[in-house]
């Protein structure tokens, strides 16, 4: 199971949010660059991107900070927020991002997804952020009558590497992740899951853990800033 430090980015800078409200946001890092270089440097296979500014605006915001990250590190990162063209997934592919993250299109251009999988194989997840069950879409600010399994299942043939799962109500709340739902996915679909939102403990990272080979991966960002999640314990645990 592989777990993913988050940088979320706001305005240029490394910060967490919580529950996805965007005057709720506390700054880590005014140099995510040296961030990102930081978990790299402590053992983490993978980044987890978030352009938070990009999210809302339907378009890449934080594209500089993004490739200082990607010109610092050389582990794989993956990338969501106002992907939602194919000229931005190539883009960025280009510039050696590992993985896209598709969110909104998913639920707006579902064709978009599929195209984007068949160009890029290996490089295209979908990224399914869920509020009471139902998927959000906007930076979480608009929420749809789509089910999250619903939505997931209709991109089992679609070439779709991963399925991110954000539970909004827990994201940067230090609750804990919702196992239950998490786990529910993973077993109702066979497209590796990636956890997200509330991992906040070696605990949490356990009970994901037991959830099944198919759920592969957790992101953990406030807990890991805080010092609630010990990097290398959590590290170890997981491998």
């Amino acid at each position: 199971m592989i777990l993913y430090p988050a940088i979320d980015l706001k305005d240029g800078q490394c910060v967490r949010l919580v529950r996805g409200e965007m005057d709720q946001a506390t700054v880590f890092s005014d140099s995510p660059a040296t961030q990102a270089r930081a978990f790299q440097d402590a053992g983490c296979d993978w980044i987890h991107l978030v352009d938070l500014n990009g999210a809302f605006a339907g378009e890449p915001v934080n594209g500089a900070a993004v490739e200082s990250i990607l010109n610092e590190i050389t582990v794989p990162a993956q990338l969501g927020g106002g992907i939602r063209d194919m000229a931005t997934i190539a883009g960025w592919i280009e510039k050696g991002l590992s993985r896209v993250i598709l969110g909104t299109v998913a639920v707006e251009n579902p064709d978009l997804v599929r195209q984007a999988a068949r160009e890029f194989p290996g490089k295209v997840a979908v990224g399914i952020d869920a509020r009471n069950g139902r998927v959000a879409t906007k930076g979480w600010a608009e929420e749809t009558d789509v089910m999250v399994t619903d939505l997931a299942k209709s991109f089992e043939d679609a070439g779709v590497c991963a399925i991110i799962y954000t539970d909004i109500m827990r994201d940067g709340a230090m609750q804990g992740p919702n196992v239950e739902a998490t786990a529910d996915l993973a077993r109702a679909v066979s497209i590796p899951v990636i956890a997200s939102g509330g991992v906040s403990s070696l605990a949490d990272l356990t009970a994901l853990k037991n959830c099944g080979a198919n759920l592969n991966g957790a992101i953990s960002g406030r807990a890991l800033y805080d010092g609630a999640i010990d990097l290398a314990e959590a590290l170890a645990l997981l491998k």
